[in-house]
């Protein structure tokens, strides 16, 4: 793959891995904030050349592949509280399924798949059911921590809880183990409510366009989930 035409601030990609509506917003503009090139969302082989750190789609489907291609790169599972995750991940979809059809759909045929790969979209008849929504939740994370069992490349962290912020930056060594002063003690509240736009909204130079053309165009890895 061709080198990046932005300088990476760290050695290793980190891949935030953790389904929509789990934080992904939220740790992407604190790893900005730590001085990284940040994409939320990557749609081109060169979006990954350029990001430091990559979230949502597709690597919340495609962690695997990503592993494979990376194989120096750390992994971070977002984790949230069933009860918190299900109602704002409907209203997401509420919000996004007209989008996400398989032929007319506006987003990008990558988005579509990751979507449909993790929630049936094309497959269920009601695809905002408590219970299919759970499973396919609870699918996912049993797979992220079957996959990733027994690896020190891997964490799981829930934003809410208090010092998940500090344990993402010594995990991805922004901060030396033990520091008493962290330069951000806590993640940024962001896509609260049914704000879903926060990243789009957010204004950092650090920011990596998720179509961002390089030596192939715009074109994406040739692999299939």
């Amino acid at each position: 793959m061709p080198k990046p035409t932005l300088t990476n601030k760290l050695a290793n990609k980190v891949f935030i891995i953790g389904l929509p509506r789990t934080g992904t917003t939220s740790v992407s503009v604190a790893l900005l904030e730590q001085g990284l090139t940040v994409a939320h969302q990557a749609f081109t082989k060169q979006v990954f050349m350029l990001a430091d750190a990559v979230s949502d789609a597709p690597c919340f489907s495609d962690y695997q592949q990503l592993d494979t291609l990376f194989p120096n790169a750390k992994f971070v599972y977002l984790d949230r509280p069933l009860d918190k995750w299900l109602p704002s991940m409907q209203m997401l979809l509420s919000r996004m399924l007209v989008h996400l059809d398989k032929d007319n759909g506006r987003f990008h045929p990558i988005m579509k798949r990751s979507f449909n790969h993790c929630f049936d979209i094309w497959q269920v008849e009601d695809v905002f059911d408590d219970d299919h929504l759970t499973a396919c939740y609870q699918r996912h994370q049993q797979q992220v921590l079957s996959y990733f069992a027994g690896r020190d490349d891997f964490i799981t962290i829930d934003i809410s809880v208090a010092g998940s912020f500090a344990t993402l930056l010594q995990f991805i060594d922004l901060v030396e183990p033990d520091t008493a002063e962290l330069p951000q003690p806590n993640f940024p509240q962001l896509n609260m409510g049914r704000n879903v736009a926060s990243w789009d909204e957010y204004k950092h130079p650090n920011k990596i366009s998720a179509n961002a053309a390089g030596p192939d165009k715009r074109k994406f890895f040739d692999y299939r989930l």
